[in-house]
């Protein structure tokens, strides 16, 4: 008798706790990872996405763009972010690219630099080590300290692209930027060099220029969203979202449809990044 009653308690607690305990929905998880600069804005279309969509979960990491192309084709992200166009060993028939956004990058210097305007020429020398004095581009009589991103990221891999700084040695194409410049992982740690290094040159997304550095025309055109808009800016990339089509779910076809709405394209455009829509 006494065991059953226990029992019968037992049952009864278990029901009203049932009763009075909420119910919790598994959320989905969507990872993303890849280009530190896509990942600027993504954790902000991450973040307003999830106010809206509690049954989703979204986690972003920058680890750069080629390590974003490698883990969405590894299985271990389910979105890659690149900011750079993929190259050709790097495409794939099931491997979906979606431009979400564009961006102009600023080539930038510290505030006490004179210096307003660089040529695509005289940008690809300094990177080459070839120009070594800022009185030889126009500038004052002093040394130049170059600044770079690491060979992962998208940004430097576009950077390379446009400015020519690729070179073939015994057959394989590598880096021409200077073995002398500094190397900076992430648009920040670029910032902050430049912007406590008179003699500094870098460059980073122009979504990441504020008023702690100068950015400088590139062949007399100023680095803004409307040049790059209008194809006169010619330091610009795409800013791609990659994914396995085979691996996609409601939930990620969700979200990607929702960056590409005038809600998440106004995200993109008010962090000074160029909208596709």
């Amino acid at each position: 008798m006494e065991n059953k009653m226990k029992s019968n308690y037992f049952t009864a607690l278990c029901l009203v706790t049932a009763l009075f305990t909420p119910l919790t929905i598994a959320k989905e998880t969507l990872t993303i990872s890849g280009s530190t600069s896509v990942s600027e804005v993504m954790e902000i279309l991450a973040e307003s996405y999830q106010t809206k969509n509690k049954d989703v979960s979204i986690e972003v990491q920058g680890t750069g763009s080629s390590a974003g192309v490698k883990a969405v084709k590894n299985n271990t992200s389910m979105f890659g972010m690149a900011s750079r166009s993929l190259t050709p060993d790097e495409k794939e028939p099931n491997l979906k690219e979606t431009v979400i956004a564009r961006d102009g990058i600023a080539l930038v210097v510290n505030n006490s630099n004179p210096l307003k305007n660089l040529t695509i020429e005289q940008i690809a020398k300094i990177y080459r080590g070839e120009v070594k004095n800022w009185s030889e581009v126009g500038g004052e009589n002093k040394p130049i300290v170059v600044v770079t991103r690491d060979t992962a990221s998208g940004t430097r891999g576009a950077f390379e692209e446009i400015m020519n700084l690729k070179q073939q040695i015994n057959g394989i194409t590598v880096s021409a930027i200077s073995q002398r410049a500094q190397v900076g992982n992430g648009n920040g740690v670029v910032k902050t060099i430049v912007a406590n290094n008179p003699f500094s040159i870098g460059y980073i997304s122009l979504g990441s220029v504020d008023a702690s550095l100068k950015a400088l025309k590139v062949n007399d055109v100023a680095p803004t969203i409307a040049s790059v808009t209008e194809g006169q800016y010619p330091v610009a990339r795409p800013f791609l979202l990659l994914n396995k089509e085979d691996k996609a779910t409601p939930a990620s076809n969700a979200f990607l449809s929702w960056i590409l709405s005038p809600d998440g394209q106004k995200i993109i455009s008010d962090k000074k990044y160029i909208p596709v829509k």
